[in-house]
């Protein structure tokens, strides 16, 4: 359930769009300002923020970074109020909603702000039996590790663990520990006391109590600096979090799932993650498949995919032609569950037929329409030598470029790069952080950018 928070007046339109979010399931929290709206952030947290441009949004969103807040903030309007929308925007707000709201709009940015919620889409015996052990074992109140490849699904199977759970009437709050800084991800996790650093206002509750009797999931585990690692092996074993510049611990009552596209074990192994919070961690463990061992669920993530984009896009929904469900079968799909969402994705959209055909596919040259009877294909034509282009460059340029580059096919996802890049995700955060600096583009944190509606299958 998405934890909306409305800042602004509900008499008029932005009232419309309260009761369409209540109706879709969004668990919703007004307050008339920004400042009061603040201390409802600091004490309970929210997923997503809908703020009237009649108030600072500026000031709102420069005070959520001023505290380590993380919470996308959409500002919302007449035509009327563009040039407040534009300030909105510079200054760090995610989107602009024009009011009077439109139905599908909400539902797309509760969608995006609470991620993939609903049940996993599978037909695969594999997916069939993971899925059963995990609505067994969800029951019980022990840790448990999801391993996986990247884009796999984890985090939706921790969804459904979380929904037929004991707990499922709780919150289920999702933290990605290697989309922040170590010190934005402290605050994030335990929260802090007023004065604990700079910017530091009012006191405010971390995930961990966000998450008080419900379940909270801790994703790409592996990539937590070890200095967090003990301190988060506490609070398991304690059952109490301490507060940045706090006196006192808070008791705490969370369940804790854990993700982690990395071998934890050999991790341990390498000395990079404390052996204690693996074992405390790994009570129980599961893994996620990756797609090309679990070819019964492609198709039919394949045809729900398509139908959720034409829809969403206001297109045509259309069948897949005959050798395109071939290819999609056979394709090796190194991205999992991500990368055919993105291919159909993009497939619904380049459609122009009664169905979807090769010349709208784009899976790394899987799919190549015939040439014309009588007419020769194209030749490839021959790539320099690899050695020989890069002559006359310089070693920082080149790594710039590769980085770049493979972020960009990564979609953005900062995991999936540094995985296929062979470096930590620190530095690649580093990295990019002193790119932007120096006024490049970098490809924005997927469901950072313009909201758009997220899948309900993995």
């Amino acid at each position: 359930m998405t934890r909306l928070l409305i800042i602004g007046g509900l008499e008029a339109e932005l009232g419309i769009a309260a009761r369409i979010a209540t109706a879709r399931g969004a668990r919703l929290r007004h307050a008339e300002g920004v400042t009061a709206g603040l201390t409802i952030l600091r004490a309970e947290g929210a997923d997503l923020i809908l703020c009237d441009l009649r108030h600072d949004v500026p000031w709102l969103v420069q005070s959520l970074a001023a505290e380590r807040i993380v919470c996308p903030v959409v500002c919302c309007g007449t035509d009327d109020d563009s040039d407040a929308a534009v300030a909105a925007i510079a200054a760090g707000a995610k989107e602009f909603l024009p009011l009077p709201p439109d139905a599908d709009l909400i539902a797309a940015m509760l969608a995006a702000a609470a991620g993939e919620s609903d049940a996993p889409i599978h037909a695969d015996p594999l997916m069939v039996a993971l899925l059963a052990k995990a609505a067994t074992i969800a029951r019980a109140e022990a840790s448990i590790l999801i391993g996986g490849e990247s884009g796999t699904g984890k985090e939706v199977l921790a969804r459904y663990i979380h929904s037929h759970s004991k707990r499922a009437r709780g919150p289920f709050v999702a933290l990605n520990c290697a989309a922040l800084p170590e010190a934005l991800l402290e605050s994030e996790l335990f929260g802090h006391e007023k004065g604990a650093f700079t910017g530091a206002v009012a006191a405010r509750r971390g995930k961990f109590e966000q998450a008080e009797h419900g379940t909270l999931l801790l994703d790409e585990i592996g990539e937590m600096d070890p200095r967090l690692q003990a301190k988060l092996l506490r609070a398991i074993q304690e059952r109490e979090v301490d507060r940045l510049g706090g006196q006192a611990p808070v008791k705490i009552d969370v369940r804790i799932l854990c993700a982690s596209h990395r071998n934890l074990a050999a991790e341990v192994a390498a000395g990079r993650f404390r052996e204690d919070l693996y074992f405390r961690l790994n009570v129980i463990a599961l893994r996620i498949p990756p797609l090309r061992e679990r070819r019964g669920d492609i198709l039919p993530l394949a045809e729900h995919f398509s139908l959720r984009y034409a829809d969403a896009n206001g297109l045509p929904r259309r069948p897949f032609a005959p050798q395109v469900r071939a290819a999609l079968l056979t394709h090796p799909w190194p991205g999992n569950v991500r990368e055919l969402e993105n291919a159909v994705h993009r497939a619904v959209l380049l459609a122009e037929d009664d169905e979807i055909g090769p010349d709208a596919i784009e899976l790394l040259g899987a799919i190549e329409a015939p040439a014309p009877v009588g007419v020769a294909a194209p030749q490839p034509t021959a790539a320099p030598p690899p050695v020989t282009a890069l002559v006359g460059r310089t070693v920082e340029a080149v790594e710039r470029e590769l980085i770049l580059e493979t972020l960009g096919h990564c979609l953005g996802n900062r995991t999936r790069a540094a995985e296929i890049l062979g470096i930590s995700i620190r530095t690649l955060r580093n990295k990019l952080h002193e790119y932007r600096a120096a006024g490049m583009a970098v490809p924005p944190v997927p469901g950072q950018g313009p909201f758009a509606p997220l899948p309900a299958g993995f």
